[in-house]
């Protein structure tokens, strides 16, 4: 017969198991879509996946394209729920209480994280629009979308880490912000390289725009999660 506290265990270890099912069919869901991708548009993805080494994928398809390409909201999709995922487990990791005390915060995540987006992709737009700048905003919007994008490839696997094979934790946490840091390094290198003569001409304005709408929204959710 087992003793009180292998019974426990026991127990403890099916509730942990139950808890991951639901993210088991979102991550599958996520393999899914991107998969479909793939399969739909597989000259395509095969140079979004080269982002890191070429930008040859902005002047093959991205050029005229609108940035609600199917494409793109089919790997935003992956993107949002991976991304909501990350948070969830970080907040797991860090401050488990607040699972038990806000109902539903993964979708809570999820549907911040969707709203944020769209909203600063439309004022990014607007502003555009108002400055007579609108082809040069869609321009290096439509390129940072794609590599952050290409960056929920890099949050599945480590999201498959995190949840089957190790819990989080400090290390696993550095080497992924260092890996991210590199990749969105690589994308600001690739927009200086393309519109590197516009923003010398105009570095005050691209100052105030990095201010406005790259740090500031991003310290605001910041303080509104924490």
């Amino acid at each position: 017969m087992l003793s009180l506290t292998q019974k426990n265990a026991v127990q403890h270890l099916d509730r942990l198991y139950t808890s991951q099912d639901w993210i088991t069919l979102l991550l599958l869901c996520c393999i899914i879509i991107i998969t479909a991708v793939k399969i739909a548009y597989p000259l395509r993805f095969q140079e979004f996946l080269k982002l890191p080494l070429s930008n040859k994928y902005f002047f093959v398809f991205g050029k005229n394209d609108p940035i609600h390409h199917l494409f793109n909201v089919l790997l935003f999709i992956p993107k949002a729920i991976c991304v909501a995922l990350l948070v969830y487990k970080v907040i797991e990791w860090q401050k488990p209480a607040m699972l038990l005390d806000i109902p539903f915060l993964f979708v809570k995540i999820l549907m911040s994280f969707v709203g944020f987006v769209v909203a600063k992709v439309i004022l990014e737009k607007t502003i555009g629009i108002i400055l007579n700048i609108e082809n040069i905003i869609h321009q290096y919007v439509y390129q940072k979308l794609s590599y952050r994008n290409l960056m929920s490839v890099l949050l599945l696997i480590l999201l498959f880490i995190v949840t089957y094979i190790t819990p989080i934790n400090k290390e696993i946490m550095l080497v992924f912000c260092l890996v991210i840091a590199v990749v969105n390094a690589i994308a600001l290198f690739y927009s200086f390289k393309t519109n590197g003569k516009l923003i010398i001409t105009n570095f005050f304005y691209f100052i105030l725009y990095l201010c406005a709408l790259e740090i500031s929204p991003y310290i605001i959710l910041y303080k509104v999660l924490t």
